[in-house]
């Protein structure tokens, strides 16, 4: 309870909005939401964003529901929804734009900025974000590379406390290439 109450006064000091106030305004949130620091949900119109199960944001990520580009000249912001699918990953400092729906089991890469919906089971990336594969096709790619490239255990991570011998080792592994951890 007092954890509670202490980040809401840390998110008001900030200038921002948590979860829970944004869901009593009107944003639809599914179960296992992992948003991770410095996400920001449209507080001005979070009503009009829907986020399904299972959706994983990277640090940073942007959902923008508003758009007041046109403010200046017509006097309106441009507003639209924003419906994300179940099973979405979406990378670290990506935005997504008004009026944009993000089908299920989509992965957007890191630093995309999406302004197209994106369907069912892609891989997109880049600015504008654009569809640059399957979802499929990623994951076949990354199980065959697990093969023969690192894999370490939650034990290599800090959540698990990692020693400073396996983050050296860690360090020394991946001297040529990419590996993966739980």
């Amino acid at each position: 309870m007092l954890k509670k109450w202490l980040r809401k006064i840390v998110y008001r000091l900030r200038g921002e909005y948590a979860v829970e106030q944004l869901i009593h305004m009107g944003l639809k949130v599914g179960d296992n939401f992992n948003p991770q620091l410095g996400f920001e949900l449209d507080p001005s119109h979070c009503w009009l964003i829907d986020i399904g199960d299972n959706v994983t944001f990277g640090p940073h990520v942007q959902i923008l529901a508003h758009d007041a580009s046109t403010y200046c000249e017509l006097g309106y912001a441009k507003i639209g929804r924003v419906t994300i699918g179940d099973n979405v990953f979406i990378g670290a400092g990506s935005i997504v734009l008004p009026n944009v729906s993000i089908g299920n089991r989509v992965i957007i890469g890191a630093g995309s900025v999406v302004t197209k919906s994106i369907p069912d089971g892609m891989l997109a990336a880049g600015n504008p974000a654009t569809v640059i594969g399957t979802v499929d096709d990623y994951i076949k790619k990354h199980e065959k590379a697990m093969r023969t490239r690192p894999v370490y255990g939650s034990e290599y991570t800090l959540r698990e406390n990692i020693s400073q011998q396996m983050k050296k080792q860690q360090y020394c592994d991946l001297h040529d290439g990419v590996g993966y951890v739980k």
